[in-house]
């Protein structure tokens, strides 16, 4: 089965629906799957849900999704950087589910895993719990999470070889893997494309059979905020 495709466009060509939900890796700008967000934006689809762990800054990442109106709901653990997320949600233009990040992290993973739901104590007693089941086990409280299951993942490595086995690097691994996996079709962007058998099975962190297309590209890699020493 062919998985490379030349450009972000090609790659998510038939895969994209006004309504959709889709799964976005990335921490912070670290990590993020660029190209094919902009390919999104190019393509005009409408009323999107996106679940990813923030929501990018005003201009880059998935922030420009939100400056041309295309994101309908976040379900996301951190929404600050962005101001015109925070003026769109004020208003009531964007809905927006909080999630504690590990249990963003797990709800992707347990979708990937075909996992419906499974319960956690994080976020008993709190707003996160409202409207949720409620179960005791050994005494203590667990409230009930469902498992994401999206329409599309769209994630970011380091390197893949062409049959989609891929190494993601350092802080870029934190959603990646998850977001990949939950995704009912995953595309993902990388670096670096090489040959079946170039990159050593242990250093794996995601296997090919979750990944369907595959497109390499220059990334911009921007510093989301630059901290340096006063010079002396």
């Amino acid at each position: 089965m062919k998985k490379v495709y030349g450009s972000a466009a090609e790659a998510l060509d038939g895969l994209l629906f006004d309504g959709m939900t889709i799964a976005a890796g990335g921490f912070g700008l670290c990590g993020i799957p660029e190209l094919l967000i902009d390919a999104i934006r190019q393509a005009g689809t409408k009323d999107i849900t996106i679940a990813s762990n923030n929501c990018g800054i005003d201009d880059f990442g998935l922030g420009v999704l939100l400056s041309s109106k295309q994101i309908k709901k976040m379900m996301s653990s951190y929404v600050g950087e962005n101001a015109e997320f925070m003026r769109q949600y004020l208003s009531g233009e964007l809905e927006l589910e909080f999630n504690p990040q590990g249990t963003l992290a797990e709800r992707m993973r347990a979708g990937g895993a075909g996992i419906a739901g499974f319960y956690t104590k994080t976020g008993y007693g709190t707003q996160i719990a409202d409207g949720k089941e409620v179960k005791v086990f050994n005494g203590e409280h667990y409230i009930l999470e469902e498992g994401i299951f999206a329409d599309l993942a769209i994630v970011k490595a380091w390197k893949a070889d062409t049959t989609g086995n891929c190494i993601f690097r350092k802080t870029a691994r934190n959603f990646n893997p998850p977001a990949a996996m939950c995704g009912k079709v995953c595309v993902m962007e990388v670096e670096e494309i090489v040959e079946p058998g170039e990159l050593d099975p242990d250093h794996i962190h995601l296997p090919g059979i979750y990944v369907n297309r595959l497109i390499q590209g220059e990334h911009e890699k921007r510093i989301e905020k630059r901290t340096t020493r006063p010079a002396a």
